[in-house]
C-alpha cells in the first residue's frame, strides 16, 4: 500500500508542477498560482467527502485496498482528461467582464482542475481515515516522500518530452500506483490497458494533444502574419524558446528617428510564447550608431563590457559596432545561447563576444572582473503597466542588491547602463532611475546620472564618480545629432527636454528631477500614481507596481479595455483569493452541519488549520527565495519541496517518538531565524558551483522539513484516540486553509516581502503550539 499511495502522491506533484508550466507557457504566468491553489482545493474537497460519507473508509483491509485501486486508477484517467478539457475549453479571462458565458466556462475551468486532485486527494486521504493509528504516520511519510519524488520527475519529463509530454507522465505514474493497489484480475487488466494507451501518446503524441496557445500570447499573434512560421521549438525543464521567421519582423528598440535606411533581416524570439525579442545577425552600421545604447560606448571607447540578457543581440551589435574590445554576455537561459549560436552566428563568431551561460548574480559574486561598461540591455518586450503581465513574476535582475553588485564590478570611471521601456505614467525607468541612486548612496546623485529617451525607451547612464563636462558635452552631441531627448543630466536646463519627441507635458524630465531632489523624492515614492519604490532580494517585483489607491480606476475600467480585471495582474490574485476563501468555507462548513451531532473540539479544527496555513507560509517564500540561490524558479520550486517533502516524510516516520509541543518550538524559532540566515548564507555561497548551492539548500531546508511533517501526523494520533470520526475533515480543514495560505502567501511577500510572510507563518505554528498545550499532551 505505501508502494501505492507514493505513486499516486508523485503523480498529483508532478501534474501540479507541469500544469504551472502549461498555464505560463498558454496562458500567462499569473495563471500558474491558479495550478497550485486548485490542487490544494481538490485535496482539501476529498477530506471533506470523506467527513460526509464516513462509510468509504470502512471495510476490511482487502477491500479498502482494491477501492484504493479504482480510485488511483480514476486519477490517472482524470489526469489527462483534465488537460484536455482545459485545452479546448473556450475560456478567455480577457472576454470575462462583457461575455457571461465566460462566467460558466471558468466554472468548467475550475471542475476540470480540482476533479482529479480531488480523486487524487481520495487515494490519499482514504489510508489515512481507515488504517489503524500506528500505520497512519507511514502512510503520511510515503504520500510526501512520493510527492518529494515528483518534482523530479516532473523536471526530468518536461525535459525529455515537453510539458504535454509531463501530463502523461503523471497518468503513467498515478496509474503504477493502481496496479500496485489491485488485488483481482479485472483492476490489473484494465490498468495495463490505461498504461498502454498512455504510454502510446506520450511517444506518439497525437495533433489534438498539442497545447493551445491564448490568442492574446506574442507568438499566437505573430504566427497570423502572412508568411511568418515557426523555424525553431526548444524545450527545458523550465521554459520553451521559439523563433520565428517572417518578413515583416522589424524592431529596433532605442533607435532615433533619424534613421532613413533599410532595417536588417530578423527574427523574432520567443520565451514561452511571450517576450518577442528582435533576434538580429548583422545590422547596418548607420542603424548601429542611431541606437541610445551606443552612447556609452561612445563614452568608454575601445571597453571592455558585460552585457546582461541582451535577447536577440541588437545591443551586443551596438556595443561592437561602437568598438568595445571585449564583451562579456552573460546568457541564464542555454536555449537563448543556442539560438543565439544558430541564428545570429555573425555575433557569436566575433572574437571580441565571449557567451557566458551563467545567473548573473551567481557570476558576479565568484567573479573578481572590472569592467568599463556594465550593461543591463532591454531583452524583453513592451508591455504596458496597466496589463499587469510579469507583476507577479520575481526578477532578481533589478533589486537594490543587484545593482550594488554591479557598481562594485565597474572600473574607477566606469558606467552603468539600463536601457528600458518608456510607461506612462514613468513606472519602470522610474524604478530603474531609482534603483540606481539608491545603489549609489550619494548625497548628490544629480551629479552622477545621464537619462535620454527616444520615443519608445529609456536609457540611464550611471557613475560611481561624478559626470565630466567633456563626457556631458559628448553626450549632449549625441542627443542633438540624433535628436534624442535629455531627460537628466548635471546641469541641465528646463528648455533643454522634450525637444524632438515632443510630449504635451514631460512626465519623464518631471519625476526624473525629483527623483534627483532628496527633498521631493519622499513625497513622489509615495505619491505617484504608480509604486516605483527601489525592489530588494526580499521584495523582488520589479514589474508591480500596484497601489491599492489604483482600484476604483480599475473598477471603472472594467470591461472597457481588452485588458482582463482592468488591467491589473495583481488583482488577478485578489479575484483567486475571494474565490477559494468562499469555496473553501463552503467546504468546512458542509462537513461542519453534516457532523453537527457528533464534532469533536472546535480547537482540533483550528489546529489543523494553522497548520495548513503555516506550511504553505513558509514553503511558497521559501521556493521564491531560493530562485536568486538556484538561478531558475523550477529548479528553487523543484529543490525546496523535494528537500521539505522528503524530510517532511522522515520527520512523519519518526512522528510517534518525538514530542510535539517541542517540536513546534523548534519550528517556530526556524522560521524567525530564517529571515536574517539566508541573506548571510546566499551572499558567501552564491557564486559556489550549482552543485555545493543544491546541497547546501538542503541541509538549510531538512531540518525544516523534517519538523515540518511531526505536527499533522501527531495530531491524527491524538484524534484517533478523541475523535475519531473527525479525522477526514481534519485533512480537509488543513487543505482548505492551505488553498487560502498560498495565495495569501504570494499577495504577502507582494505587498511586505518575503521576510514578512516567513514570520506570519512562524505566528501560525504558534498557533498551533498554543492549541497543542490545550490538548494537554
Amino acid at each position: 500500500m505505501l508502494l501505492g499511495v507514493a505513486f499516486v502522491s508523485a503523480a498529483g506533484l508532478a501534474f501540479e508542477i507541469t500544469l504551472t508550466r502549461l498555464f505560463a507557457i498558454a496562458q500567462g504566468y499569473h495563471f500558474g498560482f491558479l495550478a497550485v491553489s486548485l490542487a490544494l482545493l481538490g485535496f482539501g474537497a476529498s477530506g471533506t467527502a470523506l467527513a460526509v460519507r464516513p462509510s468509504l473508509a470502512r471495510g476490511r483491509t482487502d477491500e479498502i485496498t482494491e477501492r484504493l485501486a479504482y480510485l488511483a486508477l480514476s486519477f490517472s484517467i482524470g489526469l489527462a482528461l483534465s488537460y484536455l478539457a482545459i485545452n479546448y475549453l473556450p475560456f478567455d479571462s480577457y472576454r470575462i467582464a462583457w461575455e457571461p458565458i465566460q462566467l460558466l466556462y471558468l466554472v468548467l475551468y475550475y471542475l476540470a482542475l480540482t476533479t482529479p486532485f480531488f480523486l487524487g486527494g481520495l487515494t490519499l486521504g482514504l489510508p489515512l481515515a481507515a488504517l489503524p493509528v500506528d500505520k497512519t504516520a507511514r502512510v503520511y511519510a510515503a504520500n510526501l516522500a512520493g510527492a518529494g519524488l515528483g518534482c523530479i520527475i516532473a523536471l526530468g519529463s518536461i525535459t525529455l518530452f515537453d510539458a504535454t509530454g509531463a501530463v502523461m507522465v503523471a497518468a503513467i505514474l498515478a496509474g503504477f500506483g493502481a496496479f500496485v493497489f489491485a488485488r483481482h484480475a479485472t483492476i490489473r487488466y484494465l490498468t495495463i490497458g490505461v498504461l498502454a494507451v498512455f504510454g502510446g501518446l506520450l511517444l506518439t503524441r497525437p495533433a489534438f494533444f498539442d497545447l493551445r496557445l491564448s490568442p492574446y500570447k506574442s507568438l499566437s499573434q505573430t504566427l497570423r502574419i502572412p508568411n511568418a512560421h515557426l523555424v525553431s521549438n526548444a524545450w527545458n525543464a523550465y521554459s520553451q524558446v521559439q523563433v520565428v521567421e517572417s518578413s515583416t519582423v522589424r524592431s529596433a528598440p532605442g533607435l532615433s528617428l533619424t534613421y532613413r535606411g533599410t532595417m536588417p533581416t530578423q527574427r523574432a524570439l520567443f520565451v514561452d510564447a511571450e517576450g518577442i525579442s528582435p533576434l538580429t545577425n548583422a545590422a547596418p552600421r548607420d542603424l548601429l550608431d542611431r541606437l541610445l545604447p551606443t552612447l556609452a560606448y561612445q563614452l568608454r571607447p575601445n571597453a571592455r563590457a558585460l552585457i546582461i540578457e541582451p535577447g536577440g543581440g541588437l545591443e551586443v551589435l551596438a556595443a561592437l559596432n561602437a568598438g568595445a574590445r571585449e564583451t562579456v554576455v552573460l546568457v541564464n537561459n542555454p536555449l537563448l545561447a543556442e539560438a543565439l549560436q544558430t541564428w545570429a552566428p555573425h555575433i557569436v563568431s566575433d572574437p571580441r563576444v565571449q557567451i557566458v551561460v551563467a545567473n548573473t548574480r551567481g557570476y558576479l559574486a565568484r567573479s573578481r572582473e572590472r569592467f568599463e561598461v556594465v550593461h543591463l540591455a532591454l531583452g524583453d518586450a513592451f508591455h504596458p503597466v496597466t496589463a499587469g503581465a510579469y507583476s507577479l513574476g520575481e526578477n532578481y535582475l533589478f533589486t537594490r542588491e543587484a545593482f550594488a553588485d554591479y557598481f562594485e564590478h565597474l572600473d574607477a570611471e566606469g558606467i552603468l547602463v539600463v536601457h528600458r521601456w518608456l510607461q506612462l505614467p514613468p513606472a519602470e525607468e522610474a524604478r530603474a532611475a531609482a534603483l540606481a541612486m539608491t545603489a549609489l548612496e550619494r548625497n548628490a546623485p544629480e551629479e552622477y546620472l545621464i537619462a535620454l529617451r527616444s520615443f519608445s525607451t529609456m536609457l540611464l547612464l550611471a557613475k560611481r564618480t561624478p559626470f565630466t563636462a567633456h563626457e556631458i558635452e559628448m553626450a549632449r552631441a549625441f542627443a542633438d545629432t540624433y535628436q534624442f531627448d535629455w531627460v537628466a543630466y548635471p546641469g541641465m536646463r528646463a528648455n533643454e527636454t522634450n525637444r524632438f519627441n515632443v510630449l504635451r507635458e514631460d512626465e519623464y524630465a518631471r519625476v526624473l528631477r525629483q527623483l534627483l531632489d532628496s527633498n521631493q523624492r519622499a513625497r513622489l515614492l509615495a505619491t505617484h500614481p504608480y509604486d516605483i519604490t527601489p525592489t530588494s532580494d526580499d521584495r523582488p517585483f520589479f514589474f508591480h507596481f500596484f497601489r491599492w489607491e489604483q482600484i476604483p480606476q480599475v473598477v471603472q475600467l472594467l470591461g472597457k479595455l481588452w485588458q482582463p480585471f482592468g488591467g491589473s495582474g495583481f488583482l488577478i490574485l485578489i479575484v483567486l483569493l475571494a474565490l477559494s476563501v468562499v469555496i473553501s468555507a463552503a467546504l468546512i462548513l458542509l462537513p461542519l452541519w453534516a457532523l453537527r451531532r457528533a464534532s469533536g473540539p472546535p480547537d482540533h479544527l483550528v489546529y489543523f488549520a494553522c497548520l495548513g496555513i503555516g506550511f504553505l507560509l513558509i514553503e511558497i517564500p521559501l521556493i521564491q527565495r531560493f530562485i536568486l540561490f538556484l538561478d531558475q524558479p523550477v529548479y528553487a520550486f523543484a529543490t525546496v519541496l523535494f528537500t521539505l517533502l522528503i524530510a517532511s516524510g522522515i520527520g512523519s516516520y519518526c512522528s510517534a517518538r518525538l514530542p510535539l509541543r517541542t517540536t513546534l518550538i523548534g519550528l517556530v524559532v526556524i522560521a524567525i531565524a530564517l529571515p536574517g540566515l539566508l541573506p548571510f548564507v546566499f551572499q558567501r555561497l552564491i557564486g559556489e558551483a550549482f552543485i555545493v548551492r543544491a546541497l547546501v539548500s538542503f541541509m538549510l531546508l531538512a531540518p525544516l522539513g523534517f519538523l515540518m511533517g511531526i505536527p499533522f501526523p501527531k495530531g491524527l494520533a491524538l484524534l484517533k484516540d478523541r475523535a475519531p470520526y473527525v479525522i477526514p475533515l481534519a485533512w480537509g480543514v488543513n487543505g482548505c486553509a492551505s488553498v487560502i495560505s498560498s495565495i495569501l502567501a504570494t499577495l504577502g511577500a507582494m505587498s511586505f516581502g518575503f521576510s514578512a510572510v516567513l514570520l506570519a507563518g512562524a505566528g501560525a505554528y504558534a498557533m498551533a503550539l498554543v492549541l497543542a498545550r490545550q490538548w494537554h499532551e
